[in-house]
């Protein structure tokens, strides 16, 4: 096989997160963004050794297991779905099995097997969420064009594109208030001949659509992403806005100034147009404060079945000291508060550290405590010792410098969120290494139509075997000790574990 070759062949399988598994003959060659099952053409991209990856030039046959027709109009070329010709049930079933073979491998390769030399632990399957579409609570849509010098266009990227972007007038996995607002912004600023921000020559207006929506409230932000170049007045897209028959209420609209080079949704400069920068949701009696890049989970539905999966792993921590480390805006720590002694939260983000503070107080929790700051350093300046450790971190898993000083603390169960299996598969691999086993596992399913899915594991520990060793010094001179009183000492010393002498 070589580089720019055509082939064709049918996906026999999808690895984790969308790595369709293609068999040429005695090659196996990875094909994204495709399903099993589909006859498909593709090209040779990648070669290196033994591995090849082919990039989907066409779906030539359905697969067996598209049993229903795309909801919306740009699918299957928009990036933001992979599955929703596919059935919700099959979704979770393929979901479920490439999770389980992940762990599978990782728990075996830490030595945590039966008899047999299978992985022993539980594997319970995978949780839907309760709605499979309209569920998200935040989108980032950017500005571009479909095609090079196309007309402007708001909305997603076309899979396996960095430029191209596609009109998402319709998109299914978001309210149709979002979709509402999405289209009178795209029709001001086409009337307005504004001009989208072109990564490669960094000129252009336009960057992004980040809104946000309550799921439980119905608040609505806008944040308008624009670079500095041009000083625009949006007083009349403000009205416009405002005047849109919504279901929701928009309660913030929100100019936002990004000047940075690289094609990231952040903020040198925030200007309010229209009431306040933040908008409240609900989760599990809770109610949070979310600012427009404050982290908090973009399905509020599918939030409460994982925070309520994870609150039941945990089980009983009554007068417990809990670490809740990459804590976000503390929803974990909060939901854990009311059974617990103390919640230390640990987040990088200071503006999220702020956000948790104040729902805090907003919800009446007075044991909980937030530290801004990097994992990896803030350990080292906490006093306090946790009896229990929930882990949630970002994408690309736990530092592998902070992971030793988990470790060190010796707790007896952790519970470990991942929103990116292969990243826990890997740091599970230390924990075995460090005498944890895993318990049990339970997938959630927070981004239905798509590759991604949450997982919790719950972690145990068990000291070696139970053995203190004492130095004894002996001999002739202040502060030794005699041999023959050794034998004594020891019979007068009662501890709680087994003590072996050495000499």
């Amino acid at each position: 096989m070589k580089k720019g070759e055509i082939y064709q062949g049918i996906i026999e399988r999808v690895e984790f997160p969308n790595k369709g598994i293609v068999q040429i003959e005695d090659k196996k060659v990875i094909v994204k963004n495709g399903m099993p099952g589909q006859h498909v053409k593709f090209m040779i991209n990648k070669k290196k050794g033994s591995k090849v990856e082919g990039r989907l030039l066409e779906v030539l046959e359905h697969s067996y297991l598209e049993t229903r027709k795309p909801v919306c109009s740009i699918f299957p070329e928009c990036g933001g779905c992979m599955y929703q010709t596919m059935s919700y049930e099959n979704q979770l079933e393929m979901k479920a099995k490439q999770i389980q073979s992940l762990i599978d491998q990782a728990v075996k390769a830490g030595g945590q097997v039966d008899e047999q030399g299978n992985p022993d632990y539980i594997f319970e399957g995978i949780k839907g969420s309760p709605r499979e579409f309209a569920y998200r609570n935040k989108m980032e849509f950017s500005f571009g064009d479909a095609y090079k010098d196309g007309p402007l266009t708001l909305g997603l990227h076309k899979k396996g594109s960095t430029y191209d972007v596609l009109n998402a007038l319709d998109c299914k996995l978001v309210h149709q208030d979002m979709n509402e607002i999405l289209k009178c912004v795209l029709e001001y600023c086409q009337e307005q001949g504004y001009d989208y921000y072109h990564k490669m020559q960094h000129v252009g207006f336009l960057r992004h659509l980040l809104l946000r929506r309550g799921n439980t409230t119905g608040e609505i932000l806008v944040n308008l992403v624009t670079t500095s170049q041009v000083e625009a007045d949006f007083e009349e897209l403000k009205d416009r806005l405002l005047s849109l028959t919504l279901e929701g209420k928009i309660v913030g609209f929100l100019h936002i100034i990004n000047d940075a080079l690289s094609d990231v949704v952040k903020s040198d400069e925030m200007r309010i147009l229209y009431g306040k920068d933040y908008f409240y949701e609900e989760i599990l009696g809770l109610r949070f404060k979310i600012t427009p890049f404050s982290f908090f989970q973009p399905n509020s539905y599918g939030a409460e079945v994982l925070y309520e999966t994870a609150r039941e792993y945990i089980g009983d921590t009554k007068d417990m000291t809990v670490f809740d480390l990459y804590s976000g805006t503390g929803t974990i720590s909060q939901i854990l508060a009311a059974v617990a002694k103390e919640v230390i939260g640990v987040e990088i983000v200071e503006e999220a550290v702020l956000a948790a503070e104040e729902n805090a107080r907003l919800n009446g929790i007075g044991n909980c405590r937030f530290i801004a700051g990097d994992v990896l350093k803030v350990l080292d300046g906490i006093q306090e010792k946790p009896d229990f450790i929930v882990l949630d971190p970002p994408r690309d898993g736990i530092h592998p410098k902070a992971l030793p000083k988990i470790l060190e603390y010796g707790v007896e169960k952790m519970v470990y969120i991942s929103c990116k299996p292969t990243s826990l598969a890997r740091d599970l691999e230390m924990f075995l290494e460090k005498g944890y086993r895993v318990e049990k596992v339970c997938c959630v399913d927070q981004f239905c139509q798509t590759v991604h899915v949450e997982t919790v594991v719950l972690l145990s520990y068990k000291k070696p075997d139970g053995h203190i060793n004492v130095k004894v010094e002996f001999g002739e001179g202040e502060g030794k000790v005699p041999l023959d009183n050794i034998a004594k000492r020891a019979e007068s010393y009662k501890p709680k574990e087994r003590v072996t002498y050495k000499m």
